[in-house]
C-alpha cells in the first residue's frame, strides 16, 4: 500500500467513523434527555457494555489482531486465504455460541462483576434483564469484526467502516418509535442491540461476498493453521482481557457514586469522537499494510507508513485533546444538558471530559504502536505491557476514589494509557529501522504541540467572551458551532504558518480513494 493509499484508506475509515460518532452523539443526547443519569440509563449502559467488552476481547482485540496479519500474508502469497477465513469464521462462531449461552445463564454474576455498587437496588434487576436481551449481540458483531478484517486486508474499507452507522440509526429510530408509542425507552434500547448486530453482520457479509470471500458456517475443525492462530491469539486475548479489566475497574469505582456511570459514559462519547476518527482508523488501515510490507521485506516502506500514521494521528489528536481540556463545560452543556440531564450532571461530566482529554493522545498512539507488534505476530509483549498499565490504573482509580470521588476512574484510565504508550514505545525501539521515528516526525511534533496550545488559549478566551450565548436557548448551538470553527481555523492556520504540517498533504490524500 503506497503512502497515499494508506492516507486515503485512513480518510475513508475516518469519514465513516465520524458519521457514526455524530449519530452516536445524537443517540446519547436522546438517551440523556429521556433517561438522564437515572437507574434505567445506568442499567442499560452496563448491560450494553457487557457484549461490547467481550467483543473487544474475542474479536476486535485478540482474534483480529492475530487473524489479520495471518490472512494478509496468505493473501499476499496466494495461499488459500478464503479457506483459512472460512475455518476461522466457523471456529469463532462455535466458541461464541457456547460462550453466549453460558453468559445468559450467569448474567447476575456478570452484572455484579461490572457494577457491584448496583447490588441491592433497582439498577441490578434492570441490568440483568437488559443484559440477557442484549448479550447475543456479541455473536453477530464479532463475526462482523472478522468479516471486516477480511475486507480491510484486501484494501476495502468502506463497508466495514459504515457498519457501525447502522447501530446508531437503529438506536435513534427505536427511541423515536418508543416515544411515539409510549413504550419504555430502556426496553426499546435493549431489544435494538441484537437487531443492530444482525444488521451490521449482514452488511459486511454481503460486502465480503462481493469481494470474492463467501464465508459460511460448516462443521468446525481444528486445522494446523487454526492451532497457530489460537497460539498467536492467546497472548493477545490476555492483553485484551487486561484492557477490559482496566475498563472494569473504572466502572466498579463509578458504580458506587450515583450517576457516575452515566457521567463517564457521556464524557466517553466526546473523547471517543477523535479516538474513533483518528486512532481506530489508523489502526485498521495500518495493521494489514505493515503485515504485507514485512512479508515483502519492505523496511523503508514500513518505516514511512508507521511515521506518517503517527504524524497524522498526533496532528489531529493533540488539538482535540487541548480542546477537551480548554472548553469541556461548553461542550457537555450544549450537547447534553436538557430534559433529565441537569446542570450538576453537566458539570460532573465536563470534569471527566477534561481528564479524558489528558489521555486522548495516548489512547490514539496505542493504536499506532500496537500494529508494529501484531504485524510481526508478536502478541506476548503487548500483554506484558497491558499488565503494567493495569497496575497503574488499579492503584490510581481505587486509591484515589476515597479522596477525589468518581473522577478517580477517569484519572486512572488516562494515566494508565500513557504508561502503556511508554512501554510500547520502549519495546518498539528494539525492532530495527522500520519502527524508528524519522527526522520529519521529530521536527514536526513540537510544532504540532505549539499550534495546539495556542489554539487552546484562543478557545478558552472565546468561550469566556461567548459565555452568555453558550447558555441561551437555541443560540447556544450557534455559539458552540462558532467556537468549534474558531478552533479549527486557528489551529490549521497556525500549524501551516509554523510548519507543523502542510495542508496540501491532507488535500492530496482526500483526492484519492481506496478500493471499496
Amino acid at each position: 500500500m503506497k503512502p497515499i493509499r494508506l492516507m486515503s484508506g485512513f480518510l475513508t475509515v475516518g469519514v465513516w467513523t465520524l458519521l457514526s460518532r455524530i449519530l452516536g452523539f445524537i443517540r446519547d443526547i436522546m438517551i440523556a434527555a429521556y433517561l438522564g443519569s437515572g437507574p434505567v440509563a445506568e442499567a442499560f449502559l452496563i448491560a450494553f457494555s457487557l457484549p461490547n467488552m467481550f467483543r473487544r476481547f474475542f474479536a476486535e482485540g485478540a482474534f483480529n489482531m492475530a487473524f489479520v496479519p495471518m490472512f494478509s500474508k496468505k493473501l499476499e502469497g496466494g495461499d488459500d486465504p478464503e479457506g483459512f477465513a472460512r475455518d476461522a469464521f466457523t471456529g469463532l462462531a462455535t466458541v461464541l455460541i457456547v460462550f453466549t449461552v453460558i453468559a445468559l445463564l450467569t448474567m447476575p454474576y456478570l452484572v455484579l462483576a461490572m457494577a457491584s455498587g448496583f447490588q441491592g437496588d433497582e439498577r441490578f434487576d434492570l441490568a440483568v434483564f437488559y443484559g440477557r436481551i442484549a448479550f447475543p449481540y456479541i455473536l453477530f458483531i464479532s463475526l462482523a469484526a472478522l468479516l471486516s478484517g477480511v475486507l480491510n486486508a484486501t484494501g476495502r474499507f468502506a463497508a466495514a467502516a459504515a457498519a457501525p452507522v447502522l447501530l446508531n440509526i437503529l438506536f435513534i429510530s427505536a427511541m423515536v418509535f418508543a416515544g411515539a408509542m409510549d413504550i419504555a425507552i430502556g426496553d426499546a434500547l435493549a431489544w435494538t442491540v441484537p437487531l443492530a448486530g444482525i444488521a451490521q453482520m449482514a452488511l459486511v457479509w454481503v460486502a465480503a461476498k462481493r469481494a470474492g470471500f463467501k464465508l459460511t458456517l460448516k462443521r468446525p475443525r481444528l486445522t494446523p493453521e487454526l492451532k497457530r492462530l489460537a497460539i498467536i491469539a492467546a497472548p493477545a486475548a490476555l492483553a485484551g482481557g487486561v484492557v477490559q479489566l482496566n475498563l472494569l475497574i473504572g466502572r466498579q469505582v463509578a458504580s458506587f457514586f450515583d450517576g457516575a456511570i452515566a457521567w463517564l459514559n457521556y464524557a466517553d462519547r466526546l473523547y471517543q469522537l477523535p479516538l474513533g476518527v483518528v486512532g481506530i482508523a489508523i489502526g485498521v488501515v495500518l495493521l494489514p499494510d505493515l503485515s504485507r510490507r514485512l512479508r515483502a521485506n519492505d523496511t523503508e516502506g514500513g518505516q514511512n507508513a508507521y511515521n506518517r500514521a503517527a504524524e497524522v494521528s498526533l496532528a489531529l489528536t493533540i488539538p482535540a485533546a487541548v480542546a477537551l481540556i480548554a472548553i469541556p463545560l461548553p461542550l457537555i452543556s450544549v450537547l447534553f444538558q436538557r430534559g433529565a440531564f441537569g446542570p450538576e450532571d453537566a458539570a460532573a461530566a465536563a470534569l471527566a471530559v477534561a481528564v479524558y482529554g489528558v489521555g486522548l493522545p495516548a489512547f490514539v498512539m496505542q493504536k499506532v504502536l500496537q500494529p508494529l507488534f501484531f504485524a510481526r505476530e508478536d502478541t506476548k509483549r503487548p500483554f506484558y505491557y497491558a499488565l503494567g498499565s493495569l497496575i497503574v490504573n488499579a492503584v490510581l482509580a481505587i486509591g484515589l476514589a476515597p479522596i477525589v470521588g468518581f473522577i478517580a476512574a477517569a484519572i486512572g484510565t488516562s494515566l494508565a494509557a500513557w504508561a502503556m504508550v511508554f512501554l510500547l514505545w520502549r519495546g518498539a525501539r528494539q525492532m530495527g529501522p522500520a519502527a524508528q521515528l524519522d527526522q520529519r516526525f521529530k521536527s514536526r511534533l513540537p510544532k504540532i504541540v505549539a499550534a495546539s496550545v495556542l489554539m487552546g488559549l484562543i478557545l478558552w478566551g472565546m468561550a469566556w467572551v461567548l459565555a452568555d450565548a453558550l447558555q441561551t436557548g437555541g443560540l447556544r448551538y450557534l455559539a458552540l458551532a462558532g467556537l468549534v470553527a474558531v478552533g479549527i481555523v486557528s489551529y490549521f492556520g497556525i500549524g501551516q504558518i509554523i510548519g507543523a504540517f502542510r495542508l496540501a498533504e491532507f488535500r492530496s490524500a482526500m483526492r484519492k480513494t481506496p478500493q471499496n
